[in-house]
Order: structure tokens, then C-alpha cells, then sequence
């Protein structure tokens, strides 16, 4: 047992302080952070300002388009030729032509630039336009307003609740559980991924620069398999913590250095509102209404159950595929040769990541209950279902086969691992693999 903690400490201790995990610990939370506040940041210095001179032959839409932080309307008189040979020598962008059959033929309506609008100015421009004459319409052909339409509206929302044996009401997260859902199972196949092939990795490179003979004359293989998996393991934790803290100590520490440039953004248009102008027109109580509503789906959510699920699907998925990847590592002499074993290994994280949608469309189908079940696709299912709420004994089932599993794994991968990490210079076959599960000690 010593000289398995040895090895996890060398392994632990030569991997942390490698200038790759260095940089990566850094650059990581560096491109959090950048993915976060850039977009924001660049959205603020690319300012759409354009001044729109309005030729409107109808007089229907006389100030009727309103000023916005970007987009500036001036009404003319003056006709089209008028305003196009006059463009290039005033401070006009653009002239907004709105002919006398405008109302009747919206299709004729131009816009000439010299400056192109942003997709958010037009689509602005787009619905107001619209709107007025949808007002006018309503008013010639109907004599309503879309004031009472809006008010006949009513907005139906349901209220879905699970009913357990017992006759106990449990309600999902509804579009928050999605998002927590889909974001456990990203996090938990791209670690198993990264660490895992890691993991194989320095298998490979220990058998080709031949240490391991003098490694393996004082520990067991099995101790310097279980050692390299822990300490690299304590590796992947370390550098899963330093990024969650380092991003969340940048985001904030960025969001007050340009604190105005994000109060700035607060007063455009919001990204919705860039997208669907009307949205700005939501009164208050439909705004209270939907943050109330993520408020409450928030708290539906079992967080302190998700956040141990996650630490323990994570840890035991992590052991599991590392094992077979140490195991995978031992019977080739590089890198290359490992693609024949890996693909039958890797297959059951890539299928369970493909249909982690439909598992979130359908958390308690077939597919779904059978997928968290077995142990090799159970650590990303399994977290997809959980926010949506499991069943104890379903939970617990999973948990028990995915351990039972994680030690029948390395009771296997042990007979290869002894067996193959000392062999080299002969590609290695399946059926000769399957012999060396029967070796004796």
C-alpha cells in the first residue's frame, strides 16, 4: 500500500508541475473568461451608428420610427433623386424611401445606404414598419387596436409535476434542469476523455523509454497501474477546482473593471430586444413573471443531489475508463497502434453523449433508464436525468453496478496490464489478450 501511494505521489507531483499543466491552468480560466466578457466587450466598441433620412410619400409613418441608441431618423420632403445626389455630402447613412403604395405593397419600400445598417438596426427598422401598418390595417378593416388584441391574449403555462408512489408532487426544473443536465454530461465526457487518454499516454511512454523494467522489479504492476490512475486522477481534480475559482475570481474581477462599458450594454437593447424589438414592450408584470419563473425553477432544483451525483459519476467513470485505458497502453509500444483497442473502448462515451437530447426530451423512457444503468454509459446519463428526478432505488442501482463494475474493470485490465507492459516489438490480437486474462500469478 506504501508503494502505491509512492507512485501516486510521483505521479501526482511530476504532472503538476509540468509547464503544460501550468499554462493550462491558466489559459483555461483566461479563455472562460475571455468566451464570457469579449463578446460583450466588442459588442459595446462596434457601434451601429447610422442617421436615416426618411422619404416618406404616405405620411403614415411621420415620426412614427423612434430615435434608439444607434439609429437616428430625420423626416424629408425633399424627393428620392433629390436625397440620393446628396447623400455622399452629408452626414446622412442611408434614406429610408417609403412610396405612396407602401401600405398596399410593403415590398416597395428601399432602403439605400452608403453605410450598411447592422442586422439589428434593420430588423428595427423591419418592425416598426410592420407595425404600423398592421395598426393601420386593423383600424381601416376591423376597427380594433392591437391593444385589445393583446388584451383577448392569455398565456397558458402548465404546471408538470411528478406523482412517486407515495402520492408525493415533486415538479421538474423545466428549462433550467436542460441546461444543468446537458452541462454535467459536457463536463464529465470531456474529463474522462482528456485524463483518461492521459492516462494511456504515460503508460506508453513509460514501456517505449523501457523504465518500466526497473520500475516494475520493486512495485506489483497492479500497484503502479492503481497509483498511475489515482495520481492522475488528483491531477484532473486539481485543475478542475483551479478553474472553477480562477474563472469565477476573472469574471468578476473583469465584469468591475468595465463595469461601465456592461452598464452601458444594460441600457441598449438587450440581446433579446435586438432580435424581437416588440420584446421591449413587455410590460412589468410579464417581466416579473418570467424571473419569477426561473426563480422557482431554480429552487426545483435538487443542487447539494446533483453536486455529489456529479463527484461520484465523475470519480467512478473517470476510474472505470482509465482503467481500461492503462490497460489499453500496456499492449502497444506507441500511440498509434492504440487506435484499434481504443475505438470498442471509446464507443459506449461517444453513443451515451449523442443521446443525451434524447434522454433530456425523455428522462424516464427505456433508452434513458437502461442507458444510466450500465456502468459504461451510466456517468453521463445518469447526470442528465438527475436535475428531471430519479427514483432511489434507480439511483442507487446505478451507483452499485457502475463500483461493481469499476473493480471487475481492474481486476481485468490488471491481468493485461502485467502481462503487456512488458512486452514489446509484437503487435498484440485480441484472442492473444484474452489468453492473458487466464495467466496464472
Amino acid at each position: 500500500m506504501n508503494k502505491t501511494v509512492l507512485i501516486i505521489q510521483r505521479e501526482y507531483l511530476t504532472r503538476v508541475k509540468k509547464k503544460s499543466f501550468i499554462v493550462m491552468s491558466i489559459l483555461g480560466p483566461l479563455l472562460i473568461a475571455a468566451l464570457m466578457i469579449v463578446p460583450v466587450w466588442l459588442a459595446n466598441q462596434d457601434e451601429d451608428k447610422q442617421v436615416i433620412e426618411v422619404i416618406d410619400e404616405t405620411t403614415l409613418f411621420i415620426n412614427k420610427l423612434e430615435n434608439t441608441e444607434n439609429l437616428s431618423f430625420q423626416y424629408s420632403y425633399s424627393s428620392l433623386e433629390d436625397a440620393k445626389a446628396d447623400l455622399y455630402s452629408s452626414k446622412t447613412t442611408g434614406i429610408l424611401f417609403i412610396p405612396d403604395v407602401a401600405i398596399t405593397s410593403p415590398n416597395t419600400i428601399q432602403l439605400f445606404y452608403k453605410k450598411k445598417p447592422s442586422s439589428s438596426s434593420m430588423g428595427y427598422m423591419k418592425t416598426e414598419l410592420s407595425n404600423t401598418i398592421e395598426d393601420k390595417k386593423l383600424l381601416d378593416f376591423f376597427q380594433i387596436s392591437k391593444d385589445q388584441i393583446s388584451a383577448i391574449k392569455t398565456p397558458v403555462r402548465i404546471v408538470s409535476s411528478k406523482l412517486n408512489e407515495d402520492g408525493e408532487e415533486k415538479q421538474s426544473g423545466g428549462g433550467v434542469a436542460m441546461v444543468v443536465s446537458f452541462a454535467s454530461a459536457v463536463f464529465i465526457y470531456f474529463f474522462i476523455f482528456l485524463f483518461g487518454v492521459q492516462v494511456m499516454r504515460g503508460v506508453i511512454e513509460e514501456k517505449s523509454s523501457r523504465i518500466i523494467e526497473v520500475i516494475i522489479s520493486s512495485v506489483k504492476p497492479f500497484q503502479l497501474m492503481m497509483g498511475k490512475i489515482i495520481g492522475i486522477a488528483l491531477v484532473a481534480m486539481t485543475q478542475f477546482l483551479l478553474w472553477v475559482v480562477l474563472s469565477s475570481v476573472l469574471v468578476v474581477g473583469v465584469s468591475k473593471v468595465f463595469e461601465d462599458e456592461f452598464g452601458k450594454a444594460e441600457k441598449n437593447k438587450s440581446t433579446i430586444e435586438q432580435f424581437n424589438p416588440d420584446a421591449s414592450k413587455l410590460d412589468v408584470n410579464q417581466q416579473e413573471n418570467f424571473i419569477a419563473k426561473v426563480q422557482s425553477n431554480l429552487e426545483m432544483i435538487n443542487f447539494p443531489l446533483i453536486l455529489g451525483c456529479f463527484l461520484f459519476y465523475f470519480l467512478t467513470g473517470y476510474l472505470l475508463y482509465s482503467a481500461l485505458f492503462a490497460a489499453i497502453g500496456s499492449v502497444v509500444d506507441q500511440e498509434a497502434d492504440s487506435q484499434q483497442f481504443m475505438m470498442p473502448v471509446t464507443i459506449p462515451l461517444i453513443f451515451s453523449f449523442v443521446i443525451a437530447q434524447t434522454v433530456i426530451d425523455n428522462p424516464d423512457g427505456s433508452l434513458a433508464f437502461w442507458t444510466s444503468i450500465i456502468p459504461l454509459t451510466s456517468p453521463i446519463i445518469m447526470m442528465v436525468r438527475i436535475p428531471f428526478g430519479v427514483p432511489w432505488h434507480e439511483l442507487v442501482l446505478s451507483m452499485g453496478l457502475l463500483v461493481a463494475s469499476f473493480i471487475g474493470t481492474v481486476w481485468f485490465a490488471g491481468k493485461i496490464y502485467r502481462v503487456g507492459i512488458l512486452m514489446y516489438g509484437k503487435k498484440v490480437t485480441y484472442k492473444e489478450i484474452s489468453k492473458w486474462l487466464f495467466y496464472k500469478n
